[in-house]
């Protein structure tokens, strides 16, 4: 979606280097469904709707790929949604606010949920629910850059879907002038990003197939 593309100037100036980690989606299944884990999903999503920059790296990582394992996800192909993105589509940021308030409370993390309420924020030029969103955009999107490093299927950068692929491509500078290949791979598929011998590997995880 086009939205995916208005928020390049504030990504560029918040990406800086940082360690890359290791993905356990085990791991992140297991704790998050633990009560007496520190990685507790209820724990975590409280953190996250509270005060989304108290959140460590390891807190973002466990609520970014957990994800895969929440039931109440809303998908772009959801009539809720293409709801919303129609209310987007006809700059109705009012609409966009109110079915983006309901569809948020229901699927948080959802990156195309927060690029529309951030859009409509901006417009309506209401800065503290901006900033507090681009908080958690900005939490969530630094999981997805710091999975990996891209250079090879077995350090590719891991996202939950391609509407996620194509924020990080944003976030990397990556151009219409590279040529996608894709192989299917364990529990995803991989995207191979080429321009000038230089590769770009990302894996979309489809963990419930």
């Amino acid at each position: 979606m086009k939205y995916h593309f208005f928020l390049l100037f504030v990504l560029f100036s918040v990406f800086g280097f940082s360690q890359k980690s290791k993905i356990d989606l085990k791991d992140i299944e297991k704790s998050l469904k633990k009560k007496d884990s520190p990685y507790n999903y209820e724990k975590l999503i409280f953190k996250y709707k509270g005060y989304p920059k108290s959140l460590d790296s390891i807190e973002a990582q466990y609520l970014y790929y957990g994800r895969n394992f929440r039931d109440d996800k809303i998908s772009t192909s959801d009539d809720r949604f293409k709801s919303l993105a129609d209310a987007f589509k006809e700059s109705n940021f009012d609409e966009c606010i109110k079915q983006g308030k309901i569809l948020y409370a229901k699927d948080p993390t959802n990156l195309d949920i927060l690029l529309v309420l951030l859009r409509a924020y901006d417009s309506k030029k209401d800065g503290s629910n901006f900033i507090h969103h681009l908080n958690q955009f900005r939490s969530l999107t630094e999981s997805m850059k710091n999975s990996g490093d891209g250079t090879s299927e077995k350090t590719a950068y891991l996202v939950n879907s391609v509407g996620d692929e194509y924020i990080l491509l944003n976030i990397l500078n990556i151009g219409k002038e590279y040529v996608r290949g894709s192989r299917p791979g364990k529990d995803g598929m991989f995207d191979i990003w080429e321009k000038d011998g230089h590769q770009l590997f990302i894996k979309i995880l489809y963990l419930d197939l």
